[in-house]
């Protein structure tokens, strides 16, 4: 038994004497540690210190637990090494490097958005974009998104500018070159977004005021050479089931009518939306029963009363206009609204930057919020109550309000005067904020055509039962 021991012991020596310590890594890989895994000198040395006393001899129970623990060996980069100790554990760091190297020259081929827009991907529907862009008469917006759990969405990018595209078009009928040369700039910062990323599909729409304007065509054929983009013009039908998509996740489940309307620019579209119990939000336009678009919008609006310096009377003939448009729209009232009545499953939605101001006011916000305003609840008393607040601030007032500032400072009244219209005709408990519109009804729409929530659907299935498998099995 003694013999037995000292032979080994013999041994231990014998092998210490071949393999000097601290230099387990560097003989193996032929390389340093720092070149081979990028970490610096000092660490390498109290890693190849503790390597080179696991060599050293020792008690036998020593060298047991030492073989026992060695499948929990770890590399000088925190991996875990192969069995055997360290000698196939360079050779699995060279291959990730490799790897890694290859994999950044795709990255770089690609752009840096482009490398952005891949990582963003969703496991079920990889690199999927989409793009949404409307150029409106006061607005300029872009979203480019991701579609994610059935009927939703991820942002991956963004962009909104007021440019003014109708500026002076109610007078002149024409598109001004100041108004023009604004909305192209805006346009190549799009332009750029979307050359940056992978689009699977986008749709680019203008709407009143090149569908108004003598020159609105040779305007977009401007933007196409000087940007490359070709923006479509939409008609007012279009528009209207658009903002219906782009909110339909804001009806209430328990609603019956809804009464949904976009205050833009240079137009304000109108639908009257009548619900069953089974509704597919992807959907919800071909619930729209009746619908108009007035041929008013903010800009218009307040050009032709004067937005600076809106006094009481001023307004009320504002809300006179509008109510006068409205009277030539052949609708029945909702649903339990006959005789005056307000019924308990109706409500107002409203997608504008009228209403999102007003609850942007409400809320008391010191700088606007987008998650805070969008989906929020006004009852009837506070939208009357906002509306009263603003209209006795002056311009300045106004303007230095955190939630309108000085952009629309001269378009919020004219907003509130077509609000008020609104809901002189159908009146309402309440109603509900929507910022969103446009364009996330353009993104529901080609993502429901391409069927990319159904794709998810059955991916996520297909992977239940995969793990389902692998658990029977």
């Amino acid at each position: 038994m003694r013999k037995r021991k000292r032979r080994r012991r013999s041994k231990a020596r014998a092998t210490a004497g071949h393999a000097p310590q601290g230099a387990t890594h560097e003989s193996v890989a032929g390389q340093s540690p720092a070149a081979a895994g990028g970490h610096d000198g000092a660490s390498d040395g109290k890693n190849a210190s503790r390597d080179g006393e696991k060599t050293s001899p020792g008690k036998g129970k020593n060298r047991n637990r030492r073989r026992r623990g060695s499948g929990n060996k770890r590399g000088p980069q925190g991996r875990p090494m192969a069995p055997g100790g360290g000698r196939h554990a360079p050779l699995m760091r060279e291959d990730a490097q490799v790897k890694e190297r290859a994999e950044t020259r795709q990255d770089e081929a690609r752009g840096p958005a482009s490398r952005e827009a891949v990582h963003a991907s969703t496991p079920f529907v990889p690199n999927d974009l989409y793009a949404a862009l409307d150029l409106g008469t006061n607005n300029c917006r872009l979203l480019i998104a991701q579609p994610t759990r059935p009927g939703q969405f991820r942002v991956v990018d963004a962009f909104s500018r007021i440019v003014r595209l109708g500026e002076g078009l109610g007078a002149s009928g024409r598109l001004s070159d100041d108004a023009m040369d604004r909305a192209v700039e805006a346009l190549r910062v799009c332009a750029a977004k979307l050359e940056a990323r992978r689009i699977r599909r986008m749709r680019l729409i203008a709407t009143e005021a090149c569908r108004a304007a003598g020159n609105g065509e040779a305007f977009l054929e401007r933007v196409t050479r000087e940007t490359g983009l070709r923006l479509e013009i939409i008609d007012r039908e279009t528009e209207a089931r658009l903002a219906v998509s782009g909110c339909a996740s804001l009806v209430e489940a328990d609603t019956r009518s809804v009464v949904l309307f976009d205050i833009g620019g240079g137009s304000s579209e109108i639908a009257v939306i009548r619900l069953g119990r089974h509704r597919d939000h992807a959907r919800l336009a071909n619930n729209i029963t009746h619908w108009t678009s007035l041929p008013v919008g903010v800009v218009t609006l307040s050009e032709r009363h004067g937005g600076r310096d809106v006094t009481p009377a001023v307004f009320d003939s504002m809300v006179e206009e509008v109510a006068a448009m409205l009277a030539r729209f052949d609708c029945p009232p909702v649903p339990g609204a006959e005789g005056g009545a307000i019924p308990d499953d109706f409500h107002l939605l409203g997608t504008s930057g009228t209403v999102t101001t007003l609850a942007g006011v409400h809320l008391g916000l010191s700088r606007y919020d987008r998650r805070r305003v969008d989906g929020v609840w006004l009852s009837d008393a506070e939208v009357t109550a906002m509306q009263a607040q603003l209209l006795s601030w002056d311009f300045a007032g106004r303007a230095a309000n955190p939630c309108i500032g000085p952009d629309r400072a001269d378009l919020v009244l004219a907003g509130c005067a077509i609000l008020e219209a609104i809901r002189r005709r159908w009146p309402s408990r309440r109603m509900r904020v929507a910022d969103r519109g446009l364009r996330e009804g353009l993104l529901t729409d080609m993502m429901t055509d391409d069927g990319v929530w159904r794709r998810s659907v059955r991916h996520r299935r297909g992977t239940r039962g995969k793990q389902g498998e692998r658990a029977g099995s």
